[in-house]
């Protein structure tokens, strides 16, 4: 197997991704714009997005990781809407696109369009909250966009199946639709609570940060593996155990949490970048075939499903935003208002990802009885083409139409309150418990020690604070701040003894390693109490 090519996507999407953060421009259309353009460069290899790839291997770790940042509580106290768009709108949109396909492409037959309606309904998990959380829109939006993402896979692909059967001719009805829909997503959801216990009574059984952080990297992949050999939801079983873990994770130990973290943040970082590229990478691919249709035909086809794609969700949106709170005091009561400018905001974040080019690579090429699956090569190109301008039209415009409708962001003054409130009532039972534990002869310690003890618990409950104080008028610093600062300035310069009596043989590089060690420890315990973290 040649590994440079693999090689070059991973170091060459890692760097874009690294660029984009320099930037204003989000990461995912900056990598979407070097993957075509790089599709074309002599030399580049060719990368055909394989979906026995990218489903059961790209697919789960990305879900994993965005539901480990969810809340399980936000999700809950905002499931009715989440379920009417990852269920209700996706179901809407595969119909509805689909028949506006048909219209409106003479060569594609209902099936091939109904399969390109399920194909394209399902909204990006990454692109839609990587932009959403930048542009700063309301926590709660942000909560129903990616509670979103992480179901609507499911819908979709279970839509897709009922669509494909029907197109390649082996029969599908709307009740085999519909159990086969209840079949995979209660299938799903009973494999992720059957594995969710057991998994999380390993993690925390086992002692070894680096067994319990291999474990972590496996869950994701047994869990999909799981639910697709018993024929259920691969990516309702993903989600289920990772919203579990991550409501769990408090429970376990301190020393996985801070490797996991930075672990599932390295391959997140990576797939994601790698995943976006490859969208770009994709064009060679999906021209051909297509020798038959002008360039002006494509383009008008390409343009109405797009058109047809963003006008179906809003025609979801709307109604499903305002019905349900008319026709339900209990939903009034229960919900928060809304107006106008939050069904804007979820109807344009819809942008659509590498889940539905996967999903549109993975139609077969014959159908039943040996005939070509009909206009198969249409169909790919109208999930690239409402892929690539859904990322770049509503991906551009989302930040400036957030900043338009002058949607309130989050009030970092009142989560900094709350948070310090919090620490306040966390320091204060630590406090009377440190005092507990001296009182007691077994826990006798020389006073340097005992104040230092105290010390650490005040100087945590102080913090958060002073972050709420004034700034000092020569530096423009928090007392906070400056603490941070001094305590960075300090570790440094014990950083560098510790090299240089290593450098003079005066220690092994063992012992380096366990000093530096320490060090990192403590100005990352600094640097994470300053953000908040």
């Amino acid at each position: 197997m040649d590994v440079v090519p693999l090689l070059m996507l991973i170091a060459g999407s890692a760097a874009i991704a690294g660029a984009a953060r320099r930037t204003s421009v989000p990461g995912p259309l900056l990598l979407v714009a070097a993957g075509l353009l790089a599709s074309y460069v002599p030399g580049v290899p060719a990368y055909v997005l394989d979906p026995h790839v990218v489903l059961p291997l790209l697919l789960p770790p990305l879900l994993h990781t965005a539901a480990l940042d969810s809340s399980y509580l936000d999700l809950r106290a905002n499931a009715r809407s989440v379920a009417l768009l990852s269920v209700g709108y996706v179901l809407f949109a595969t119909l509805a696109v689909g028949w506006i396909a048909y219209l409106v492409v003479p060569d594609l037959p209902l099936t091939s369009a109904l399969v390109l309606g399920a194909v394209i309904a399902p909204p990006d998990a990454v692109a839609a909250t990587a932009i959403a959380r930048k542009a700063g829109l309301p926590s709660r939006i942000t909560t129903i966009l990616q509670g979103e993402s992480l179901v609507n896979d499911a819908t979709a692909i279970t839509a897709y199946k009922v669509a494909l059967a029907a197109a390649v001719g082996t029969g599908a009805t709307w009740g085999s639709g519909l159990r086969e829909f209840l079949v995979a997503a209660v299938g799903g959801i009973g494999v992720g609570v059957v594995l969710m216990v057991p998994l999380h009574w390993l993690r925390t059984r086992l002692t070894e940060p680096l067994l319990q952080n291999t474990l972590s990297l496996l869950i994701p992949f047994v869990a999909y593996a799981v639910a697709e050999q018993v024929e259920a939801s691969g990516v309702l079983a993903v989600v289920v155990v990772a919203l579990h873990l991550g409501h769990q994770l408090w429970q376990v130990d301190f020393a996985t949490r801070l490797q996991e973290r930075a672990v599932w943040a390295m391959v997140s970082f990576v797939l994601e970048s790698a995943v976006f590229a490859l969208i770009g990478l994709q064009l060679p691919v999906v021209l051909r075939g297509l020798d038959g249709y002008g360039a002006g035909e494509l383009l008008w086809y390409a343009l109405a499903v797009f058109l047809a794609v963003v006008v179906v969700r809003y025609l979801w949106v709307f109604p499903a935003t305002f019905v349900p709170r008319l026709l339900s005091a209990r939903i009034r009561r229960r919900e928060p208002d809304v107006n106008w400018t939050a069904p804007t905001i979820v109807g344009w974040a819809g942008m659509r990802g590498v889940v539905s080019l996967a999903i549109a690579f993975s139609i077969p090429t014959a159908a039943h009885g040996g005939d070509h699956f009909p206009a198969r090569d249409l169909v790919l190109l109208l999930t690239f083409s409402t892929v690539i301008a859904t990322l770049v039209v509503q991906g551009l415009t989302l930040p400036v139409l957030i900043r338009a409708l002058r949607l309130p962001g989050r009030d970092v003054q009142a989560e900094t309150l709350a948070e310090a409130q919090a620490q306040s009532a966390a320091s204060q039972a630590a406090e009377e418990r440190l005092a507990e534990l001296l009182a007691d002869e077994r826990n006798q310690l020389p006073q340097p020690l005992a104040d230092r003890l105290r010390t650490v618990v005040e100087r945590r409950r102080n913090a958060v604070w002073e972050r709420l104080g004034t700034v000092s008028e020569v530096t423009g610093e928090s007392a906070d701040e400056t603490y941070r600062r001094l305590s960075r300035e300090v570790i440094e310069t014990e950083r560098k003894v510790f090299v240089r009596l290593r450098d003079e043989r005066r220690i092994d590089d063992e012992m380096l390693r366990t000093l530096l060690r320490r060090l990192d420890l403590e100005e990352a315990a600094a640097y994470r109490e300053g953000e908040g973290e």
